[in-house]
């Protein structure tokens, strides 16, 4: 990818298009991000950008966190994340990726944590149905059902989908588009849904699809 920013999901509202269409969008502040660190494949083995967002004190990062931002002269901040890009030739620390790397009409992948449910059964977890309401069958109608677990092989096998933490964990969504691009209040908005509740910091990158 050529082009990435960090972001923190404000929210979904709707606008209209020219002709009036209603079209459901995601509000992501994103930026601006300084650039902490600038990675290249003569001295990493690989081209990368770390970039930091969210300002914050500097009594709530450890030492190891603070060193990074006093040797790029940049101020603490509490997002630092690392992202790959075919081409850093054209940043240097210090610098700032704003929003406006993104214009209307670009094909994004957004990366975040999806809302934690909790320990969840399989109905809400899988989508399974429920047990049949007849005569033999309760006293519990909500349960995974028979494992088919007999002498052979006497165990559930690995992924089996059962009750379990649903939500918490990474999903990238892919080739969504953005609609428009807020400079001002560094802020875009993507076409659709993203993972994670409102709060939650995403990242946005060019789509490995879209061509």
């Amino acid at each position: 990818m050529n082009k990435a920013i960090i972001g923190r999901k404000v929210g979904m509202t709707q606008i209209f298009a020219e002709d009036g269409k209603v079209i459901p969008v995601t509000v992501v502040e994103a930026g601006p991000c300084p650039v902490v660190q600038v990675k290249t494949v003569e001295t990493d083995g690989y081209s990368a950008l770390k970039l930091g967002f969210i300002e914050t004190s500097e009594k709530s990062l450890n030492k190891p966190e603070l060193g990074q931002f006093k040797k790029a002269g940049v101020t603490p901040r509490k997002v630092l994340k690392e992202v790959r890009l075919e081409n850093v030739a054209n940043y240097k620390v210090g610098d700032e990726v704003k929003a406006d790397v993104f214009a209307a009409g670009d094909k994004v992948d957004v990366m975040g944590v999806t809302k934690g449910h909790g320990y969840t059964g399989v109905i809400k977890r899988w989508n399974q149905h429920r047990l049949k309401e007849t005569h033999g069958v309760g006293p519990v109608h909500r349960e995974p059902g028979s494992m088919g677990a007999n002498s052979t092989p006497s165990r559930v096998f690995k992924h089996k989908h059962l009750a379990g933490q649903y939500g918490v964990e990474n999903v990238t969504i892919q080739n969504l588009e953005i609609v428009r691009v807020d400079v001002a209040r560094n802020a875009i908005l993507v076409k659709g849904a993203i993972p994670g509740p409102k709060g939650s910091v995403v990242t946005i990158a060019d789509s490995v699809k879209n061509k």
